[in-house]
């Protein structure tokens, strides 16, 4: 009971601080785009992102990152990740810090929303038309030539929607297989997202008090030959039992 009076309590307040962080780092972003360019608009995603997970401790939310130091510093990374919510993408954010973390995001999400729409347009990240599967394909493989060149991070959400329930959706295998092709040295990395469907047990409001979040980088695959259906099913299978120990 108390801590259902807790999220009434305390959802409205963590929700102004998200919205004044995202009001506040769009016009940041936005001249240190200009003036810096893109190293100078990456550091400044990194401290809003950084931020939006401290303010997690206004909901009593108890965040750990697990498995971090699985990833290589030498290869570009296309992670697989469960998809619950828009809290999924400050978590990979600020956990991939180091290594320019990308999306591939449905394109509705490039206008309209301070800092968040700002970012996907001109970090590098992949903004595809879902009613358009040949521009889908072009601005996957794009991506996927920028992170084999620099040995980028990218986060695909193989679910395609998010689940609400935190039960795992089929993992659909063409946004991976499209990375493969342009990213061939890319090592693949299940990501477990542990909570965030507790979190949100209720909707948008009241967000639960003091739920357990747990981000969990698996053991990494080696894509080697196989195809890319053996893959998402091999990542799906690592998230799921991963997810089954909670």
């Amino acid at each position: 009971m108390m801590r259902l009076v807790a999220g009434y309590i305390f959802t409205p307040v963590y929700y102004a601080a998200f919205g004044l962080l995202l009001v506040i780092f769009h016009p940041v972003q936005m001249i240190a785009r200009r003036l810096g360019g893109y190293e100078a608009h990456l550091k400044s995603v990194i401290a809003l992102n950084g931020l939006i997970m401290m303010s997690m401790r206004i909901i009593g939310a108890k965040v750990r990152y697990h498995g971090l130091e699985k990833l290589p510093d030498d290869r570009p990374l296309i992670v697989a990740s469960n998809h619950q919510s828009m809290f999924d993408i400050p978590a990979f954010i600020y956990g991939f810090h180091k290594f320019h973390p990308k999306f591939v995001s449905k394109i509705e999400l490039a206008s309209g929303i301070p800092s968040i729409s700002y970012n996907l347009k001109h970090s590098g990240s992949a903004l595809i038309d879902r009613k358009s599967g040949s521009q889908a394909i072009k601005e996957i493989i794009r991506l996927g030539r920028m992170i084999e060149k620099n040995k980028y991070a990218v986060c695909i959400f193989p679910e395609g929607t998010r689940s609400r329930t935190g039960e795992l959706r089929p993992f659909q295998p063409a946004g991976v297989k499209s990375l493969l092709k342009a990213a061939p040295s890319s090592l693949l990395i299940p990501f477990a997202i542990d909570g965030h469907s507790e979190l949100m047990e209720k909707g948008y409001f009241p967000l639960k008090y003091g739920v357990k979040i747990n981000y969990s980088v698996l053991d990494p695959i080696e894509p080697g030959n196989l195809d890319a259906e053996v893959l998402v099913e091999k990542c799906r299978e690592a998230i799921e039992e991963c997810l089954s120990k909670s």
